[in-house]
């Protein structure tokens, strides 16, 4: 009794409180454990910058702790430039831009190692490759400024210059700067020929730039055309006809042949026009180019008419027809029934005519294009009020024509009770001006 009862005294009556203290102070004192190299990683420095520094500067001082300051030089301008356009454009500045930074970075880099050590086709190289980076059209500045720092570093010429100058046409072609693009092509050409390189695709650099020159020479046509002067515009073709030939591109060739023939139409000469639209008709029929042959065939029913000659502009248009059917060509079918509603409408077969008319409309409705449903709106408009009232006044009026040629009394008793018969309804000039609207549109319409 008296062991229980001093076991329960020594016991605390309260709970120990500074255990916790204690646990505390003997962790306290022991020494630290030695973390895995896998589980703890230590950032560096430079690490540590990427982080803490923009985009830019990273870029730049890395470029600078490696020691190669001209190009840190030119980023700095070209990142300066783009301040300058920013207001221009929607994109991001390009300072912000990370991947774009990076590509400058090391490939300028590379370009300054190989100019060190004279390795000029390596630069060059360099140059290009950044050049053919920048490739969306908010980057054309860009493209071109490495463009011509590729061919200011050899000038001579190299393989890596002339692809440079030919990416160069190409981009003042699509600017619209037809001079510069026609220059840059023309010494691509020489220093193409002159080494036999390909570009990075594999094609030979002089047909490329053939290529593009017939283009050019395609479109500089394209102001003395608008200005009606045919005989500068056919120069310019036909040094582009020249391009396509030596390009080797049969499908360039039939194209080039197709405009000359166009033009030679237009300036009255339908012997040569004939000419070239048959040559550009044999290419694209064994090309198997059914777009172009039917184009072929419609120019060629223009030529025809012009001469008067009606079977054979109508056997042109009817094969226009046929090919756009036959090929699933919607747009040119629903053109091809416009013409030759419009050629019987001129030879006074209304009927036929209203026919090919409603059959063009139909067909311009069930393509759903917007564009070509507002064609055919003003295609109704036309048929209602124009050529079907036409071709349905020209049907009534020839019961009566005989009647007018005879002149005898007889025949004009005829004519006063038709007339009475028929009361003077005055046009409304509202409908007239209507009507002359929609004639007017729908003749801009079928030139084009």
């Amino acid at each position: 009794m008296n062991a229980a009862e001093s076991q329960r005294r020594s016991e605390p009556f309260l709970p120990e409180i500074n255990t916790n203290r204690r646990r505390c102070a003997q962790l306290s004192r022991r020494k630290p454990e030695k973390t895995s190299d896998e589980s703890a990683e230590i950032l560096s420095k430079e690490e540590i910058a990427l982080f803490r520094h923009s985009v830019k500067q990273s870029v730049c001082v890395q470029m600078l702790q490696e020691g190669f300051h001209r190009s840190f030089s030119e980023v700095f301008l070209l990142l300066r430039a783009d301040d300058d356009l920013r207001d221009l454009r929607r994109q991001a500045p390009l300072e912000q831009q990370k991947d774009k930074l990076e590509t400058m970075r090391v490939h300028l880099s590379l370009a300054e190692q190989a100019e060190r050590t004279g390795s000029w086709s390596v630069v060059c190289e360099q140059r290009l490759s950044l050049g053919q980076y920048f490739s969306i059209p908010e980057d054309v500045w860009l493209s071109l400024h490495f463009y011509h720092s590729c061919v200011d570093r050899q000038p001579g010429g190299s393989r890596p210059v002339a692809e440079a100058r030919a990416c160069m046409a190409e981009l003042y072609l699509q600017r619209g700067e037809l001079q510069q693009a026609k220059q840059q092509a023309e010494l691509c050409i020489q220093q193409a020929e002159a080494g036999g390189w390909m570009d990075s695709a594999g094609r030979p650099l002089w047909l490329r730039a053939r290529q593009t020159l017939w283009r050019i020479y395609s479109r500089l046509a394209d102001g003395p055309l608008d200005a009606e002067d045919y005989d500068e515009a056919l120069t310019l073709l036909h040094k582009g006809y020249s391009m396509a030939i030596e390009s080797e591109d049969k499908q360039l060739e039939g194209e080039a042949s197709y405009r000359l023939g166009l033009t030679y139409h237009s300036a009255g000469d339908h012997d040569r026009a004939k000419q070239f639209i048959s040559t550009s008709m044999q290419i694209f029929g064994t090309l198997g180019n059914a777009d172009g042959l039917g184009r072929c065939y419609k120019a060629m029913a223009k030529c025809m008419e012009s001469e008067e000659n009606v079977d054979e502009t109508v056997d042109c248009l009817e094969k226009f027809a046929d090919i756009s059917r036959s090929n699933g060509l919607q747009h040119n079918l629903a053109d091809a029934y416009l013409c030759l509603g419009n050629i019987y409408y001129r030879r006074n077969q209304y009927q036929k005519s209203s026919e090919f008319f409603l059959q063009s409309y139909e067909v311009a409705c069930s393509l759903q294009d917007v564009d070509l449903l507002q064609r055919a709106q003003l295609f109704c408009l036309w048929l209602r009020q124009v050529w079907v009232a036409s071709a349905r006044a020209q049907t009534v009026i020839r019961k009566y024509s005989a009647d007018v040629v005879l002149a005898t009394e007889a025949a004009l008793r005829r004519l006063l009770a038709w007339k009475q018969t028929r009361p003077l309804q005055e046009a409304s000039r509202d409908d007239t001006d209507r009507t002359a609207a929609a004639a007017a549109a729908w003749y801009q319409l079928t030139d084009t």
